[in-house]
C-alpha cells in the first residue's frame, strides 16, 4: 500500500512538471524556420492487468495514464478485481471527473478481448501472460494501434565463488519465493558456481525450512497460499513433470503437512536440471526453484540467457568488475547486483524478447501515454520562392 501511494505522488509531480517541457524547442539547421514538440495525451487507453500485485499492477498504468491527460479503462484479473473497484470509488471520493477513469470487470475474452479491437480505444497497456499478450498484439494490430506488453519470465539468478553464502543464500530464496513465486520477474534459474554447489545448496535447504508457511493474517507468515486451486495444480504438475524428465527434488514439492486445505505449496528445490526440461524452459508462477551449477563466468552467462525470455535477471558477486561485466551480458530490461526484485517507481520497469516491450515506471513509464507532436513555424518575411510567382497585370 506504501507502494501504491508513493507511485501516485511521483506521477503527480511528473504531472505538474509536464507544462514545463512544453514547447520544448529543437535545433534546426534554418535560420528560417522555429520548432518545438508537444507531448499531448495518447487519448483513450486500456489497461489490462493480473491477479498479483492487483492494485499496485494497477497503480503502475493507471497513476502515469492520469498523469499524461489520458482517460483510462481499466481491465483488472477476475480473479483479484475488488481493491481495482475500491480504487474506483477512491478516485470519485477525492472528485477525478466522471468517465476519465473507468473500471470494467470481467473475464478476458468479453472484458479485455473487446477491448483491444475496440476502434475508440488508441492504446493496450497489458500485463500478464505471453500467451495472452501475444493474442491482444494480433487484436490490436488489425487498427494499427499502439501496445506496451509486461509479459513472463524465467529468469536467471547467478552465484559465484566469493560470496557471502548466507547471504546470497536468502537472496536467492526471496527471489523466487516472495510472494510466493507469482512473480513475473521470479529469478526462479539458480546458476551457482560448481566449487561452492553443494555447501550452497545445503545452506539453501537449511534456510528454506526456517520459512513459515501459514494463513497470512498469522504474525511472521513468510509463505501464503496460491492465487487459485487452478493454479495449486498446475504448479505440483511442473513438480511431477520436473520427477518423471530425471531431475530430484531436493527440498518440498509438496504440500506442507501441517495444513491439510488451501492452496499451499511448500517452497521447493529442484536439482539435476537439464536445459531441454519443462522446469528450466517454462515459467511456473509458483515457489519452484530449479538449480544447475556452472564452471566458467562464460558458461553462467550462456546459461543464464538460453531462454526466450528476457524480464529479470540477478547476478551475486564480492568482484564488482565481474558484476559489471555479467550485467552487461544478460539478455534481460532489468539487472540486480547482490540482490533480487527490489523495484522502485523511479526506476524503468520491463523487458525483451518474449518478456514483452515498452518501459513502466520512472519517467519511461509517462512517456507511454504520450504522443510526441512537432510544431515548426516558418518566422521570415522573404517568400519561400520555390515557385515562379505569377505576373502581374
Amino acid at each position: 500500500m506504501d507502494d501504491v501511494a508513493g507511485c501516485f505522488e511521483y506521477y503527480a509531480d511528473l504531472a505538474e512538471g509536464l507544462d514545463t517541457k512544453q514547447k520544448a524547442p529543437v535545433s534546426l539547421p534554418m535560420e528560417t524556420f522555429k520548432s518545438f514538440v508537444l507531448k499531448e495525451p495518447l487519448g483513450v487507453v486500456a489497461l489490462i492487468t493480473p491477479w498479483n500485485y492487483p492494485l499496485l499492477l494497477a497503480t503502475w498504468k493507471v497513476a502515469p495514464a492520469l498523469a499524461a491527460g489520458c482517460t483510462a479503462i481499466l481491465k483488472p484479473s477476475e480473479l483479484a478485481s475488488v481493491t481495482c473497484l475500491e480504487l474506483g470509488e477512491v478516485c470519485r471520493e477525492v472528485g477525478l471527473p466522471p468517465g476519465v477513469l473507468n473500471i470494467l470487470t470481467g473475464l478476458g475474452t468479453e472484458a479485455g478481448a473487446p477491448l483491444a479491437s475496440h476502434p475508440h480505444v488508441d492504446k493496450v497497456a497489458f500485463t500478464g501472460s505471453t500467451a495472452t499478450g501475444s493474442r491482444i498484439m494480433a487484436s490490436a494490430a488489425q487498427m494499427v494501434k499502439p501496445v506496451s506488453m509486461e509479459l513472463g519470465g524465467k529468469s536467471p539468478i547467478i552465484v559465484f565463488e566469493d560470496v557471502d553464502l548466507d547471504k546470497a543464500a536468502e537472496w536467492t530464496l526471496f527471489g523466487c519465493f516472495w510472494t510466493n513465486g507469482q512473480i513475473c520477474s521470479a529469478t526462479s534459474r539458480l546458476l551457482v558456481h560448481e566449487s561452492i554447489a553443494s555447501e550452497f545448496l545445503d545452506k539453501l535447504v537449511k534456510w528454506t525450512k526456517k520459512i513459515k508457511i501459514s494463513d497470512p493474517f498469522e504474525e511472521g507468515c513468510r509463505l501464503g497460499p496460491l492465487v487459485s486451486g487452478e493454479q495449486y495444480d498446475k504448479i505440483l504438475k511442473f513438480i511431477a513433470t520436473a520427477k518423471s524428465e530425471g531431475a530430484t527434488i531436493l527440498s518440498g514439492g509438496d504440500r506442507p503437512k501441517h495444513l491439510n486445505k488451501g492452496f499451499f505449496v511448500e517452497p521447493t528445490i529442484i536439482i539435476d536440471v537439464t536445459t531441454s526440461m519443462q522446469i528450466w524452459r517454462e515459467e511456473v508462477f509458483g515457489p519452484v526453484l530449479c538449480v544447475k551449477t556452472f564452471s566458467t563466468e562464460d558458461e553462467a552467462i550462456d546459461l543464464a540467457n538460453d531462454t526466450h525470455y528476457g524480464l529479470g535477471a540477478a547476478v551475486i558477486s564480492n568482484d564488482p568488475e565481474r558484476c559489471d561485466r555479467v550485467a552487461k551480458a544478460f539478455r534481460a530490461g532489468i539487472v540486480w547486483i547482490n540482490c533480487s526484485q527490489p523495484c522502485f517507481c523511479q526506476a524503468p520497469w520491463g523487458g525483451i524478447k518474449r518478456s514483452g516491450f515498452g518501459r513502466e515506471l520512472g519517467e519511461w513509464g509517462l512517456e507511454n501515454y504520450l504522443s510526441v507532436k512537432q510544431v515548426t513555424r516558418y518566422i521570415s518575411e522573404e517568400p519561400w520562392g520555390w515557385y515562379q510567382a505569377p505576373s502581374k497585370l
